[in-house]
């Protein structure tokens, strides 16, 4: 059974805060960005970055990674890469990146906050560098010519790059949801012939169902083929082969509830 996109909808119109229900709007009808905007900005702090339990995780009102890098591929989703929250929200990250380009997973302040166990702080940079770098590549790269990052953005996201393939380079130690972020990178950064070598070199770590296991989830946890590689035509669906994503359309149509909605 197809899955059930108007029960979907109901179910994102009966539990959905306004933002989803406005991104839900224009990604099935069509409608305006403006109204995905608007929402948005309401999560919005004066330094650029986003908190305010956009990321519900981190229920800080301070601006944070999770948050703020939701809040980017909100903008993506809603084709905005002129607004300027992209650049104000880039150069929130820059300011608060480590010397080598790596992005916080958690920032100190959301320890005196509701959270998760898991948000806390790590050393080093996070897997969310691979997502930061990859999403506000493409989203600087299709602004308007009038639109210009900041010098110190530019720099950091050079910084950024160059971590992420520095982590790449020990496609061994890559696995659960860092794998995931780094195939997210590589499915955007420009240098294709680099990530398609990169992503092949991610094959090992392919179970025969085409998932992943995650280490420290819950029990049984592993992220699927269309976890991995979301969309058609992405550079990631390399490593996939036409009955594994199959398969995992088959399991997300299955899983749909009686309300609409699915568990995660």
């Amino acid at each position: 059974m197809p899955v059930d996109i108007a029960s979907a909808e109901q179910f994102v119109l009966a539990n959905g805060r306004l933002l989803e229900r406005h991104i839900l709007a224009r990604l099935l009808h069509g409608a305006a960005a403006a109204p995905v905007l608007d929402a948005l900005r309401a999560y919005r702090n004066a330094d650029g970055g986003f908190g305010h339990a956009l990321e519900p995780d981190v229920r800080t009102p301070g601006s944070e990674p999770t948050a703020t890098l939701q809040a980017i591929e909100v903008l993506a989703a809603a084709g905005a890469p002129d607004d300027p929250m992209v650049a104000d929200a880039a150069a929130w990250v820059a300011a608060i990146a480590l010397p080598d380009g790596g992005v916080p997973f958690v920032l100190p302040g959301a320890a005196a906050h509701p959270h998760a166990p898991w948000m806390v702080p790590s050393e080093g940079g996070s897997q969310l560098t691979f997502a930061f770098a990859g999403v506000l590549r493409q989203l600087l790269a299709r602004a308007a010519p009038h639109v210009h990052a900041a010098d110190a953005t530019r720099a950091w996201l050079e910084r950024a790059t160059e971590w992420c393939w520095a982590a790449l380079a020990d496609p061994g130690a890559l696995g659960g949801y860092v794998l995931k972020f780094a195939l997210d990178f590589l499915d955007r950064v420009p240098d294709a012939e680099h990530a398609g070598r990169s992503i092949e070199a991610l094959r090992p770590h392919i179970g025969a169902d085409g998932s992943i296991p995650v280490p420290g989830g819950t029990e049984a946890e592993r992220l699927t083929a269309l976890d991995l590689s979301p969309r058609p035509g992405l550079r990631s669906r390399a490593l996939f082969s036409d009955e594994q994503i199959g398969a995992g359309l088959d399991r997300l149509e299955q899983g749909q509830r009686a309300d609409g909605g699915w568990t995660f």
